[in-house]
């Protein structure tokens, strides 16, 4: 068990280790992630779509 002053020290040592990533770097990502839910979210809206046709089809032609 580490007393407290060791254990900051640890945690400083910890922390100069983080390499922080470049500005652009995060916009690109950030950019990234839009796109993908954009995407995601047309996928799963056309994919709505076609089974909700598909099941009023089915209920009109039963029913």
């Amino acid at each position: 068990m580490t007393n407290p002053a060791q254990f900051i020290s640890q945690v400083r040592a910890e922390a100069a280790k983080i390499i922080w990533p470049a500005r652009r770097e995060v916009m690109t990502t950030t950019l990234m992630v839009f796109v993908m839910a954009g995407l995601f979210s047309l996928f799963f809206f056309v994919v709505d779509l076609l089974i909700r046709s598909g099941v009023s089809t089915v209920l009109r032609t039963v029913g």
